[in-house]
């Protein structure tokens, strides 16, 4: 059932009430997106109307973003507020703090908290979950938190050169040039937390390393933080290599989302067989993620529950199939033994 809830700010601050609205109302499209409900605004005025649990959840978006509006709020600054409004009073764990560039960077969500707290305290990582939970860009901020504390020597970023329907010969350019486009998101990482300048003196020196995955083979990487990211497109082979390659004084963070598997027809996902293989083992953790802990525009959430239920359905279709097969197959077997 709809609830409608007035809220007011007084006394009224027209510059304050611009910055929480934002640029056409940008702002309020998002609280609206979020929690799904209608915002309608009339000066300091605003008609909240929708689920009962989530108006409420618009009045403390509304007020704690007003209180923040002394100076113009970006949009990732009402995106991320949004993430943890919504998780308020969940997030029992202390978010560990990261020594980056970004000051404000900490885990929005308790798995996001929890993930960060594993990174520190085990060898070997895990983070397996949906597009926008942080899982990289977290795991790229850990390494360089480990490296700026002198707690390791060099990052080193991975990743399979696997993508739909692109090969690496395909590409334009020298061995660099045509791993470029698959590492992408993690040289973007590394230019928000470090700086573009910063990040070009640590490549030329090897302190920072980034390969495509069939180069690690042979290697020991011992000192060293090491993200293996899009896991899901690793086959068994692949990931057992990768983890094997971990040597004293490093640490591994493998990243993926098991529902974007590009491999081709037939081959099984490296990080599905891992994550059944190693669930229990000492000095591994795994973080799942969901949609709830998405950080990117709110429809991403709804895009990936939309798909997960279109997946869930789909199997049902397919165990309801196999049932109707293997009743039939059955009464054949009665038929033929009369």
């Amino acid at each position: 059932m709809a609830k409608t809830l007035e809220v007011f700010f007084e006394p009224v601050d027209n510059a304050r009430l611009a910055r929480l609205c934002g640029v056409l109302d940008e702002n309020l499209r998002q609280i609206e997106n979020a929690f799904d409900i209608s915002v309608m605004r009339r000066g300091e005025h605003f008609s909240l109307t929708g689920h009962p649990a989530q108006v409420l959840r618009g009045e403390m978006a509304l007020k704690h973003f007003y209180a923040r509006a002394d100076s113009d709020l970006s949009l990732d600054d009402v995106q991320l507020g949004l993430v943890e409004i919504a998780n308020r009073g969940e997030l029992t764990l202390p978010a560990p703090a990261l020594m980056t560039r970004r000051t404000d960077l900490r885990g929005r969500t308790p798995r996001q908290a929890e993930y960060l707290s594993n990174i520190q305290e085990f060898d070997i990582t895990f983070g397996i979950g949906p597009a926008g939970t942080g899982k990289t860009y977290l795991a790229v901020a850990s390494a360089v938190d480990a490296f700026e504390r002198d707690l390791v020597e060099r990052i080193i970023l991975t990743r399979p050169a696997v993508e739909a329907g692109e090969r690496l010969g395909f590409l334009p350019g020298d061995l660099s040039q045509k791993v470029d486009p698959y590492l992408r998101p993690l040289y973007d990482a590394l230019y928000d937390l470090m700086g573009f300048d910063r990040v070009g003196k640590l490549f030329e020196r090897s302190l920072i390393e980034i390969a495509p995955l069939a180069f690690m083979r042979g290697r020991t990487l011992s000192n060293a933080f090491i993200i293996l990211d899009e896991a899901q497109n690793t086959t068994p082979e692949q990931m057992k290599m990768f983890l094997t390659r971990i040597g004293f004084g490093a640490k591994a963070v493998v990243t993926g989302d098991q529902t974007q598997v590009d491999l081709t027809r037939g081959q099984r996902s490296g990080l599905k067989e891992a994550r059944a293989v190693l669930q229990g083992v000492r000095g591994i953790a795994f973080t799942e993620f969901t949609k709830d802990d998405v950080v990117r525009h709110p429809l991403v959430a709804r895009i990936v529950e939309a798909y997960d239920k279109e997946a869930a359905r789909v199997e049902r279709s397919k165990s309801a199939a196999r049932a109707q097969v293997q009743a039939s197959e059955e009464n054949e077997d009665v038929k033929t033994d009369k």
